[in-house]
């Protein structure tokens, strides 16, 4: 561990703190796992906001996993310009070339070579000797530093591999060019005493030692992710590969929020930074939260909407007393609101504008007036808008989900036992009108018939959420869905006072990503589809 006088000094500044780089891999590992899939226009904005972040290196996916993963991985590394692209390849030639064709637009690329090295995998997944695994691993090495400006090599399983054999591959890996060196716990099964022991034995064993960035990769099998990667920090490690929200294989990885804000907090602990904006931490897990259509738990660490809430009667009088009684962070350095300012319909531009900034939200001009317009929509239905209003007002619409329809009318009627109908127009941006009507189960079934009927796209229902947003009993309701259509999973959200049109508004931003998709690829046909698979 750290000296705390040590540095206390480097928070009084006599010492600086050491630079730890957060390298996320939320669009490759996080991306992966059941449930999280984003299509290329999700990706492009998360990485987009991963940038703004400040995270030093974006892994940005697997470019020979498929084509579409290779397009975004391409696309992704065009469009960064202050972050390093990153591209996972195994130690095998394919994979290692097409992660350098996929990173070619990069102002400053990495490929991220990786092979098993413990027993276990060395025996049933490879069939290798050490032998072969440090001849894969030399020549995977020698064959990335031809394509990227640098190269990171990651020794699968590395917390239940031998550390003298270990430290000869890595030892190997820096020797041909390797700059950074991850030691992942691949299974989450180290506990944090156990993960600073291996590192410092490692940066004290490995050859050129001094001349590479160790790297901590946690997996939270056991809830230790985040304890295991600071635990790394302490013992030396100067990179951290994690997740937004922690998501990922099985439990997931490491939090990125959760190990930035512990760095900051415990500063004098650690004797490090990172150059993360913490004020976009919350932004960055909404957004998230949005493209994937997985909400974030409430007791979840730094981004949960719990985080800075206060129930208890003994806590509520301790913190009207000094907030430094039961908050060790501000929630304003992770880019929420320190208070619940009300808005209503007398309230300006100004001051729309200046809450929103406050909730880390920068539109501009053109978003700003679409979304004024809303604002006073919907202070002439609530009496009070809340912070949670504006930061759904400020997401409720998605730029990928716009177009070509637009809904104009929306009639619902429900019948005691007998279900309901739902008529509904729709207005085209070449200028066809149409309009439909349907039978359902309820409101929202309905409505979702009607829909499609009228768009002509197939959806199969595979989820509906709504929850409230917002407080009192005329708060917003914010809707989720998720559906298939052609062998792909969709998202949509939307909200409103409303909730039959939130679920409506959902439901046609899944059917214009569609369409925006089809236009990208073919001409679609005119009339496609009369039914919908809506949730019953």
């Amino acid at each position: 561990m750290k000296n705390p006088q040590h540095d206390e000094q480097n928070e009084a500044g006599d010492v600086a703190a050491e630079h730890v780089r957060i390298f996320d891999t939320t669009l490759r590992d996080g991306e992966q796992t059941p449930g999280f899939s984003m299509d290329r226009g999700a990706k492009l904005r998360m990485a987009q906001m991963l940038e703004t972040l400040g995270v030093d290196v974006l892994e940005a996916g697997f470019p020979q996993a498929s084509p579409d993963d290779f397009a975004a991985v391409a696309q992704i590394a065009g469009a960064l310009r202050n972050t390093t692209a990153c591209a996972l390849a195994r130690c095998v030639p394919g994979d290692i070339d097409s992660a350098g064709r996929a990173l070619e637009q990069a102002q400053r690329s990495r490929i991220h070579v990786f092979l098993s090295t413990s027993p276990l995998h060395r025996e049933h997944k490879l069939g290798m000797s050490k032998q072969q695994v440090l001849d894969a691993a030399v020549a995977g090495v020698e064959r990335a530093m031809k394509l990227a400006h640098e190269v990171e090599f990651s020794a699968e399983d590395a917390m239940r591999t031998e550390p003298e054999f270990l430290a000869q591959v890595f030892s190997a890996a820096a020797a041909a060019g390797a700059s950074t060196l991850n030691a992942p716990d691949t299974v989450g099964y180290m506990t944090p005493s156990e993960i600073a022991e291996r590192f410092a034995w490692l940066i004290a064993n490995v050859q050129r030692g001094q001349h590479v960035v160790f790297s901590s990769h946690c997996h939270n099998d056991l809830g230790l992710a985040v304890a295991n990667s600071l635990a790394a920090v302490s013992a030396g490690a100067r990179q951290v590969e994690c997740t937004v929200n922690g998501i990922g294989e099985r439990a997931g990885n490491a939090a990125l929020e959760e190990i930035v804000m512990a760095m900051k907090v415990r500063g004098a602990w650690f004797g490090t930074d990172t150059r993360i904006d913490t004020k976009k931490l919350h932004p960055a897990s909404r957004l998230l939260s949005e493209l994937t259509g997985q909400n974030v738990q409430r007791n979840k660490a730094i981004v949960g909407e719990n985080a800075f809430a206060h129930e208890s009667g003994i806590h509520q009088h301790g913190m009207l007393k000094h907030r430094g009684t039961y908050e060790i962070m501000r929630p304003e350095d992770v880019g929420l609101a320190e208070t619940k300012l009300v808005l209503g319909k007398h309230s300006g531009r100004a001051a729309l504008r200046q809450r929103l900034e406050t909730l880390g939200h920068a539109p501009d001009d053109a978003a700003m007036d679409e979304i004024f317009v809303r604002f006073k929509a919907l202070a002439d239905k609530k009496r009070e808008i809340h912070d949670d209003d504006l930061d759904a007002l400020a997401r409720g619409r998605d730029p990928d989900a716009a177009g070509p329809w637009r809904l104009t009318r929306l009639d619902t009627s429900a019948h005691l036992g007998a279900g309901a109908s739902a008529s509904v127009k729709l207005r085209h941006d070449d200028g066809r009108e149409v309009a439909e009507a349907a039978l359902g189960d309820g409101p929202v079934d309905a409505v979702l018939r009607a829909m499609e009927r009228a768009t002509d796209t197939t959806l199969q229902l595979t989820r509906f959420q709504v929850q409230a947003v917002g407080e009192g009993g005329d708060a917003q309701g914010e809707a989720r869905l998720a559906a298939q259509h052609d062998g792909r999973a969709w998202n949509g959200h939307a909200v409103s006072t409303d909730i039959v049109e939130a679920a409506a508004q959902a439901a046609l931003a899944i059917v214009n990503r569609i369409a925006q998709q089809q236009n990208t690829t073919s001409t679609p046909s005119p009339r496609s589809t009369k039914t919908l698979g809506a949730s019953r």
